[in-house]
């Protein structure tokens, strides 16, 4: 068996709440520090044998704080980056409508069409988190394994591992700073907690 922690980064200075952030390489808030302080904090007496981070600043100093606990680096990988959303990228949903109502539309439906605007597909999203995946079974059994990235890319490691359909993808709510746990066996996965954010209370 494996255990994987799955981390969303903190909250960034640009609203990560209501905008659309995918590629925008933003930093993290004084608050979004707190919050991977918080989690630093939880996770302190966690047994961690490796630590992944998209190369994002919002995701990878999350992953530092958390590492400084536990004397591991942070190996960092551009599978786990966010979606590129193009020409979506900053905007807010009321943003996106006006200008691209057909997007909008897909969007509010929980569908998207092959491509955002000058980004990228779920599909190659998709393409990315499968090639990370491969990259864990390096690891041995009994490993427990820190993920932290963002939620596009850690609601289709979900998906993924739990065999469930990538068009369930925004079924998955993971807050910013929340923690999901998986546990991998031969059988299958077994998601243990999902978007736990009480450490931040």
């Amino acid at each position: 068996m494996s255990r994987l922690l799955l981390v969303r980064h903190g909250n960034t200075n640009l609203d990560s709440t209501i905008r659309f952030w995918g590629k925008t390489d933003v930093e993290l808030s004084s608050g979004g520090l707190r919050q991977a302080e918080k989690l630093r904090d939880r996770l302190a007496t966690q047994r961690i044998d490796a630590i992944y981070a998209s190369k994002l600043s919002r995701a990878h100093v999350t992953a530092e704080i958390i590492a400084s606990k536990h004397k591991l680096d942070v190996t960092t990988r551009t599978e786990l980056n966010e979606i590129d959303f193009g020409k979506l990228e900053g905007l807010t949903f009321e943003e996106i409508s006006q200008l691209y109502p057909k997007i909008a539309e897909l969007m509010s439906k929980w569908r998207i069409g092959p491509k955002y605007p000058g980004g990228e597909s779920r599909d190659e999203l998709d393409k990315r988190v499968q090639r990370f995946l491969k990259r864990l079974k390096n690891h041995q059994p009994e490993e427990t394994i820190l993920i932290v990235a963002h939620a596009g890319t850690l609601r289709l490691i979900i998906c993924k591992l739990l065999e469930i359909g990538i068009e369930h993808l925004r079924q998955i709510q993971l807050d910013l700073a929340s923690l999901s746990i998986i546990e991998t066996y031969p059988q299958g996965a077994i998601l243990n907690l999902l978007n736990d954010v009480s450490h931040l209370k």
